[in-house]
């Protein structure tokens, strides 16, 4: 998925396809002016890139997401994890919660979470 890392800017762009999709690229082009300030080329040139990489896709003029917002955060945080902390998610919760303390709620969500998995769902 390495291919399919974001930059801020494009970060944004996906963004507004992920909330309006599926979107007309005409439409498109009309919100990125608003939102992003771009140019119809600019727009498309950011849109065709995005769709080589297998995140989006351009077909007969309307864009859809070929990965969900979801399925690309998950699969980003998975290759930070395994680039950082050598696919060690202890080593990542040790090193976050070092820093900032997790809140009751947030300790009772994460125990769910595991009592799930543990669980099989």
């Amino acid at each position: 998925m390495e291919d399919k890392k974001l930059g801020a800017v494009e970060a944004r762009f996906a963004d507004l396809i992920w909330d309006n999709a599926p979107i007309n690229s005409t439409a498109l082009v009309r919100l990125c002016a608003k939102e992003l300030d771009w140019k119809k080329s600019t727009t498309y040139t950011v849109l065709k890139k995005l769709c080589e990489r297998g995140i989006f896709q351009n077909v007969d003029g309307t864009v859809t997401a070929l990965v969900s917002r979801e399925d690309f955060a998950a699969a980003q945080s998975e290759r930070f994890v395994e680039e950082t902390f050598a696919g060690s998610l202890p080593a990542f919760l040790a090193a976050f919660t070092s820093r900032k303390p997790l809140s009751s709620g947030e300790v009772d969500e994460i125990q769910r979470m595991i009592d799930a998995y543990r669980e099989g769902k």
